[in-house]
C-alpha cells in the first residue's frame, strides 16, 4: 500500500467518484406534546430536536467527498487531517475504512496531512486520533457504502438488503453484478452524510479487532525513504541556523562578510537575533554555520533561574489559581489523622532520536511549501503565514514523517527556519537540520511541576479527605495560529510577541490533567497554581501534566495504604468504584500474579492506576524492581500493564503504544531532567541527558481488556503517569524509602536509604 500521493496521483484517473455531502437537516426524531384540555386553543407544535452532532472529526468536516475518493482504477483513496508519528494511525484507520466498505485492504491508499487535500483535524495530540479520525472515518465508510448499495439496488433492480458486497463487488440474488467502480460515473452522488449508516458488527469484521502489518513498518524496516530526513528533492540546498547562547541574549554584532566568502556558501542570512545559512552541500552548511556562531558576538542576561531553584522558582511566583474540584467532606465523615508529602519534577525533554528537519520551498507563484514532520500542519503553517506576512493560503503544508514525540518538538520551529531560509533564497528547495545540540537545548520541554497532597484517614486508614494542590507552567505553547509560538519569529528584527500561555480546562484540562483523582473520596478538593512566566521554554510533551499528577496521587494512594497496614491493591479497590478501573487492576494484578508474588531482599513489587484525563483509555502498570541498597540503583525486572480503550481496533498496535509509553516513562522516571544555569541549557547532548538504553529495558507483558462496540477511549498517552508510580512503589517496597522527586537516580535513592 502506498501512504504518499502528490497532486498528479490524485487528480488523475477519468471517471472517479468524489462523494460531496451537506450536512443534514433535522433529525428523524419527533416532538412529543400533551393533549390539549377540552376547549382549549390548538397548541403550537414543539420544534423539533436539533439533529445529533455528527461523528468524531466529521463535525467540522461534513463533506464525505473531503475523506473518500472511489476511483475507477479499483482503488479507494481515503484522506485523513491526523499524521502517523509511530501511534499507527494511518493503519487502524485503514482497518476502519476498509472493513465499512467491504474491501481488500490492498485497494485501499491513504493521504494523511496534507493541507490542500485533507479535511482539518487540527493537531495529532491529546490521543484523540482515534476517537475523532477513527470515528469520522468508520461513520463516513459507512455512509459511502450505503450511497452505492442504494445506487447498485437501482442498477440491478434488486432491493439494497437482498444485495452482498465482496472487495467492492456488489451481488444480487439471481447473479447479477456490479461494482463500487463500474457505478462511479460523475457528481451524482452529491448527498447528505448523516453519520447513520449502520456499522459492521464485530462478526462481520475482517480487519478491526486483528492485528495487521502496519503499513509504515516495512519501508522503515528496510531502508524505504518513508523518513523526512531522507528526502532529497531536485536542487535541493543545505541551510542551518545559528541560535543565542541562552533565551534572552542580545545580538551585538555578527561578521557575516567573513562567513559570506567560504567554500560552498550561498547566502548568510540575518534578521533580527535569526541567523542562519545556505549552501551547496550539508558540511559545507555546518562548517559556516560553525563560524557564524565563532563571528557572533552576545549580552547574556545577568540574572536566570537554575535547574537547582526550580522548585524554590515554582513556588515564588505570582499565580493564577484555580478550584477544579471542590467536593466538601461530609459531617459524618471522622478524621483520625492527617498525611502530608509533596512531589517533584524537573523540566523533562522529548529528547528525539532524530533532530528535527524540514524543507521550505518558495514556488514562482508565491506559493511556500514546508515539507515537515510537525503535528500540526494545519495551525503550524497559519503561524508560518502570518510569520512571513502573507495569506496563509499562500503556505501549503506537506506531513512527512519524522522521529516521532508524541508532543511539541522542534518540528514546527525547523519548518519556520526552512519559510525564512527559503524565503531568502527562493527557487529552490532549502533543507534545514538541526543538530543534536539545537535539538536538546531549543526543543520546548515538559513543564517542571511541584504537587502537594493532604488527606484525612479514619481509624481504619481509609480516606475521607483528600486534597491536591499543583504548581506548573504552561503545557501548551504550540504554534496554534500564531507567529509568536514559534522560535525564529520570536528572533526576527520586527519580533513577534509569545502569547501569555493559558491553561487547558475540563474535560481534558493540560497543566491539571489527571489532578482529579478517580477514587471516591467522601471530600475532594483540587486546586491548580498556575505560572504565565516561564523558567524554561516549555510546550506539550507526551501526557502533559498527567505524568506528573498520576505520580503524586498514585505514591500518595500507597503511602496512605501502607500507613493503613493495607495491601496497596486492595486498598485501591477500596476506593474505587469505577468498573472499568477496577477491571484493569484486577488484570494487572491477575497477570503480575500479585497474590501469589513472594518478597525477596532488595526486591518489591508496586503497582498504580488511572484512566487518562478520566475520559480515555484505563491503565494499570504492575512493576518488579530490584535495588542496591550501597549504589541506589534501580533495575526494573520485569512489566504487567492491563489496558481498556474500548474497541480494539489493532490489539498490536495498542500493545505497542502501552508498551512504547511505559518504557519512555521509565526513561523519564529513572533519568531524564533538564540541567540550566544563566549560561543557558547544560543538558546538550546523550552524556548530559541520558536517556534508558537497550540494555535497561524490562520485559514487558500487556494484557488487553477489549470491548467491541463501544467507544474508542484514546491510549497513546495512558501509561506514562502510572509507570512513574509503579516505579516509585516498587522502590517503597524493595528498601523501605519513600522517593517524591523525580527522576529517581541513584543518588537521590542511596541519600534516601542513609537518611
Amino acid at each position: 500500500m502506498t501512504i504518499k500521493t502528490n497532486r498528479r496521483e490524485l487528480l488523475k484517473g477519468a471517471g472517479s467518484l468524489v462523494l460531496a455531502f451537506e450536512i443534514p437537516g433535522a433529525g428523524e426524531a419527533f416532538a412529543q406534546t400533551a393533549p390539549a384540555a377540552p376547549g382549549a386553543a390548538p397548541a403550537a407544535p414543539a420544534a423539533a430536536p436539533a439533529a445529533p452532532p455528527l461523528p468524531g472529526s466529521l463535525r467540522n468536516n461534513p463533506k464525505v467527498g473531503s475523506w473518500l475518493k472511489i476511483e475507477a482504477e479499483g482503488r479507494v483513496h481515503l484522506l485523513v487531517g491526523k499524521v502517523e508519528l509511530g501511534q499507527g494511525i494511518l493503519t487502524a484507520v485503514s482497518q476502519l475504512c476498509a472493513d465499512e466498505l467491504e474491501i481488500d485492504m490492498k485497494r485501499l491508499r491513504i493521504t494523511s496531512g496534507d493541507t490542500r487535500l485533507v479535511p482539518n483535524e487540527g493537531t495529532t495530540a491529546g490521543s484523540f486520533s482515534m476517537p475523532d479520525c477513527g470515528t469520522a472515518v468508520r461513520a463516513v465508510s459507512a455512509d459511502a457504502r450505503k450511497i452505492l448499495l442504494d445506487l447498485a439496488a437501482q442498477k440491478l433492480g434488486v432491493e439494497a438488503d437482498k444485495l452482498t458486497i465482496n472487495d467492492g463487488t456488489i451481488r444480487a440474488p439471481d447473479g447479477k453484478q456490479t461494482s463500487y467502480w463500474e457505478l462511479v460515473t460523475g457528481q451524482e452522488f452529491a448527498v447528505d452524510a448523516t453519520g447513520k449508516a449502520p456499522l459492521k458488527p464485530a462478526s462481520a469484521r475482517k480487519y478491526v479487532g486483528k492485528s495487521v502489518i502496519r503499513l509504515d513498518i516495512p519501508p522503515k524496516a528496510t531502508g524505504g525513504q518513508i523518513w523526512i530526513q531522507d528526502l532529497r528533492p531536485a536542487g535541493m540546498v543545505h541551510g542551518r541556523v545559528v541560535r543565542p547562547p541562552q533565551y534572552d541574549a542580545k545580538l551585538l554584532s555578527v561578521d557575516a562578510a567573513s562567513v559570506e566568502k567560504l567554500p560552498g556558501v550561498l547566502k548568510v542570512v540575518r534578521d533580527g537575533r535569526f541567523l542562519g545559512v545556505i549552501a551547496e552541500r550539508e558540511e559545507q552548511a555546518i562548517n559556516a554555520a560553525a563560524a557564524l556562531r565563532r563571528a557572533s558576538k552576545w549580552e547574556l542576561p545577568k540574572e536566570a533561574p537554575s535547574s537547582d531553584t526550580i522548585n524554590d522558582w515554582l513556588l515564588a511566583q505570582k499565580t493564577k489559581d484555580v478550584v477544579i474540584k471542590d467536593q466538601a467532606k461530609p459531617a459524618t465523615a471522622t478524621s483520625a489523622g492527617t498525611i502530608e508529602a509533596t512531589f517533584k519534577r524537573p523540566f523533562v525533554m522529548h529528547a528525539s532520536i532524530g533532530p528535527s528537519t524540514a524543507i521550505g520551498t518558495l514556488g514562482d507563484d508565491g506559493t511556500m511549501t514546508v515539507q515537515t514532520h510537525s503535528q500540526s500542519v494545519f495551525e503550524t503553517g497559519a503561524a508560518i503565514a502570518q510569520m512571513l506576512g502573507v495569506d496563509k493560503a499562500k503556505v501549503h503544508m506537506q506531513h512527512v514523517q519524522g522521529s516521532a514525540c508524541y508532543g511539541h518538538n522542534g518540528a514546527d520551529d525547523a519548518a519556520a527556519d526552512a519559510a525564512l531560509l527559503a524565503r531568502a533564497y527562493p527557487g529552490k528547495p532549502v533543507r534545514i537540520q538541526w543538530s543534536r545540540n539545537d535539538e536538546h537545548k531549543w526543543e520546548p520541554y515538559n513543564s517542571a511541576m511541584l504537587i502537594k497532597t493532604k488527606a484525612e484517614v479514619d481509624a481504619k486508614g481509609d480516606i475521607v479527605n483528600w486534597q491536591f494542590d499543583l504548581w506548573s507552567t504552561a503545557h501548551g505553547t504550540r504554534p496554534g495560529n500564531n507567529a509568536g509560538n514559534l522560535l525564529p519569529a520570536r528572533h526576527l528584527e520586527k519580533p513577534f510577541a509569545m502569547p501569555v500561555p493559558v491553561n487547558g480546562g475540563p474535560p481534558n484540562y493540560s497543566a491539571d490533567r489527571n489532578a482529579i483523582a478517580l477514587y471516591d473520596f467522601p471530600g475532594h478538593k483540587v486546586t491548580t497554581h498556575f505560572i504565565e512566566t516561564f523558567a524554561a521554554r516549555v510546550s506539550s510533551t507526551r501526557g502533559l501534566g498527567a505524568y506528573s499528577n498520576v505520580f503524586a496521587i498514585e505514591s500518595f494512594i500507597d503511602e496512605l495504604a501502607a500507613r493503613a497496614k493495607a495491601d496497596p491493591l486492595e486498598f485501591r479497590l477500596r476506593h474505587l468504584k469505577d468498573e472499568r478501573g477496577r477491571a484493569v487492576l484486577q488484570k494487572a494484578a491477575e497477570a503480575f500474579g500479585w497474590s501469589k508474588w513472594e518478597k525477596k531482599a532488595g526486591r518489591g513489587r508496586g503497582i498504580a492506576f488511572a484512566r487518562y484525563k478520566n475520559l480515555a483509555a484505563f491503565t494499570a502498570i504492575a512493576l518488579e524492581v530490584e535495588v542496591n541498597p550501597s549504589t541506589g540503583k534501580i533495575r526494573v525486572l520485569r512489566a504487567v500493564a492491563a489496558n481498556d480503550s474500548g474497541d480494539v481496533v489493532s490489539p498490536d498496535g495498542v500493545k505497542n503504544q502501552i508498551e512504547g509509553g511505559l518504557i519512555q516513562s521509565l526513561s523519564w522516571t529513572l533519568k531524564e531532567g533538564v540541567r540550566y544555569d544563566a549560561s543557558g541549557v547544560r543538558s546538550e547532548d546523550w552524556t548530559s541527558y541520558p536517556i534508558l538504553t537497550f540494555t535497561e529495558v524490562p520485559p514487558v507483558e500487556v494484557v488487553l481488556i477489549d470491548r467491541p462496540g463501544t467507544p474508542f477511549l484514546g491510549t497513546g498517552e495512558a501509561s506514562q503517569g502510572p509507570t512513574s508510580a509503579a516505579l516509585a512503589n516498587a522502590v517503597f517496597d524493595a528498601v523501605g524509602v519513600r522517593v517524591r522527586e523525580l527522576p529517581l537516580t541513584p543518588a537521590r535513592v542511596k541519600a534516601a536509604i542513609s537518611a
